[in-house]
């Protein structure tokens, strides 16, 4: 087997004021898999994310991206290759145009030019944004803007795609459109949602977290049509959606 582009070993972690967040999660993700992270409200979805591009620092076991450590000194390099795309694209928007904001990352890098203008060019068509260049982020929908955050990341050329909550305040079209995106991309994809018919569309694989530890990983269809774990971890199906009447959906990508 290769090494796991993602590879989380016994990570645990407790806040200042001694909260415990985590107990000894292990998560392996190979290059080119789309995996759903599920949980209740709580269960330390956002705290093993920030884990994995160093805004938190382990206390104990391990954090890896392709093999690379999660440490201190490498955390300009883990940053480049572990992009998150969190829930508010606002908090990724700042910059007066949306071209100078997916620009920002790859500037800061040392691209220049030509070479920095193909790369936002590209990262803005892979999420159908590319006639929106000059205009302010602040001027686009909700939808647009949650592209937008996406290519700012895309713009990194990361290994792996964070998303926080992707679907989160979209109307059914604007969904639908960043499905599609999400479905099109040549990237290792973690998906954090409480979404979970996007994460079946999604995700052929999902991990659920619950009180700090790995309580289920297998096929999202599995997992949601497991009457059983579903109940006791608190994770609830919309009303009218049953898995087993949408059936599994084709591994593409």
């Amino acid at each position: 087997m290769t090494t796991p582009v993602l590879d989380v070993r016994g990570l645990a972690f407790a806040y200042p004021d001694g909260h415990q967040a985590l107990y000894g999660v292990d998560l392996h993700v190979h290059r080119g898999e789309r995996v759903a992270l599920l949980g209740p409200n709580g269960a330390g979805k956002t705290t093993l994310v920030l884990h994995l591009n160093g805004i938190l620092t382990a206390g104990a076991g391990s954090v890896a991206v392709s093999g690379l450590p999660v440490t201190k000194e490498n955390v300009p390099e883990i940053r480049r290759r572990v992009g998150i795309v969190f829930q508010d694209p606002d908090d990724q928007l700042f910059m007066g145009t949306v071209r100078q904001d997916v620009g920002f990352g790859p500037a800061n890098l040392g691209l220049r030019g030509d070479e920095l203008e193909a790369r936002v060019q590209s990262a803005l068509e892979l999420v159908g944004m590319a006639e929106y260049a000059d205009r302010p982020p602040h001027h686009l929908s909700f939808g647009q803007r949650r592209r937008v955050a996406v290519a700012t990341v895309l713009a990194m050329e990361p290994e792996i795609l964070v998303l926080d909550e992707p679907s989160s305040n979209l109307d059914p079209a604007s969904r639908r459109e960043l499905a599609d995106i999400l479905r099109s991309l040549d990237v290792t994809v973690l998906m954090v949602t409480h979404d979970l018919p996007y994460a079946l569309e999604l995700c052929p694989r999902a991990v659920v977290l619950s009180d700090g530890q790995v309580v289920a990983d297998g096929a999202t269809y599995d997992v949601l049509t497991d009457d059983a774990l579903m109940r006791a971890h608190r994770l609830e199906l919309p009303f009218g959606f049953d898995p087993r009447t949408v059936g599994v959906p084709p591994v593409t990508g």
